[in-house]
């Protein structure tokens, strides 16, 4: 089981300008300077946090450059990580490991520092914002509970008692439902984040884990990672509609923006791979190796790549979604890197 993982290796086209008569030198300076600007504004808005957990930090990858440009101390053991909607704030779970500080780092991503630090769950791994930024919502696996955090006072304002082990945690488009995935349990549960209720228990694999929601609100992709399957859950009937297979103990999942395909982290030591999954086909179209270990992965906001967090080569490896074949490679990343998240 996951819980003897844990003691050896960690937790478990722009319309073109109309450029003004003057000479070919000229021109070619404006140009330059317009290529610049447009690379600062990409960079500025593509940036990649990605917590280590055996290094206490986060390491921050500039998506521009594919360079680690920070590194920011947290909590003990951070393991994932999340975006606010309006990309001011970066929350990271602090798991605790045996040291009872289970809390969220809040990080400024203007200046990469903690802000402030909440008090949560036992053992927090999984963390999603509700679409209009006001919650945030914690799944805490040895509390086997979700920490509801106003992210305006960033207090604790709700605990609600979900499945064993819980894991991720995904929010629904339009915000009304946190998803929860309970590892022993082999179930998902469905919260209403009206009420802080659950109002539906889902079946699913084996040791869930890993979630993700179509953009489209209309499915949820869970990772089973002892059956090394995806199960596709109808958010209209809160039923699995389909279940994929991919290759061994998958434990993340990423959708693209326009809902066309799910990223599936394998993190199988003889596979270490992303399935790429058709979602209208629902089935798998491509396989790409990765580093050895991979445990994260986040699209970009445009879609153009997928950045995969690789445990024991200590890097991140950066996926083409137009050809699906990585096209960098980020090194320099602390000591076992685990979640994604990538500023919007």
């Amino acid at each position: 089981m996951y819980s003897q993982q844990l003691d050896n290796s960690g937790r478990k086209t722009p319309l073109r300008p109309r450029w003004p008569q003057r000479s070919g030198a000229a021109r070619w300076l404006a140009l330059a300077a317009l290529l610049g600007l447009c690379t600062g504004s990409v960079v500025a808005q593509s940036i990649a946090y990605v917590p280590t957990h055996k290094s206490n930090s986060v390491s921050v990858i500039n998506a521009g450059t594919n360079t680690v440009m920070a590194v920011i101390p947290v909590g003990i053991q951070p393991l994932q990580a999340a975006i606010s909607p309006d990309g001011a704030f970066a929350y990271i779970t602090n798991s605790g490991w045996f040291y009872p500080n289970n809390d969220v780092s809040v990080i400024s991503t203007a200046t990469n520092t903690v802000v402030t630090t909440i008090p949560v769950g036992r053992f927090p791994i999984g963390v999603a914002f509700t679409p209009n930024g006001a919650s945030a919502y914690v799944a805490n696996q040895n509390s086997n509970d979700l920490s509801v955090i106003d992210t305006a006072t960033r207090t604790v304002v709700a605990t609600v008692n979900v499945g064993i082990d819980p894991w991720g945690v995904a929010i629904s488009p339009s915000g009304a439902f946190a998803y929860v995935t309970n590892q022993t349990s082999n179930s998902v549960s469905v919260i209403s984040t009206t009420t802080n209720a659950v109002v539906a228990t889902v079946p699913v694999g084996t040791d869930p884990n890993g979630i993700a929601i179509t953009p489209d609100g209309a499915f949820a992709y869970i990772t089973n990672y002892l059956s090394n399957n995806v199960s596709v859950i109808s958010t209209a009937t809160n039923a699995v509609v389909n279940t994929i297979a991919v290759q061994t103990y998958p434990i993340a999942v990423a959708i693209t923006p326009d809902g066309a395909s799910a990223y599936v982290v394998n993190n199988g030591q003889s596979s270490s791979s992303v399935s790429v999954i058709n979602t209208a086909a629902g089935a798998v179209v491509a396989n790409v190796s990765v580093g050895f270990d991979p445990r994260g992965v986040a699209i970009t906001p445009d879609g153009a790549f997928a950045y995969v967090s690789n445990r024991v080569s200590n890097d991140v490896s950066v996926i083409s979604t137009a050809t699906n074949t990585v096209v960098a490679t980020v090194p320099g990343v602390a000591f076992l890197p685990e979640g994604v998240a990538i500023k919007p």
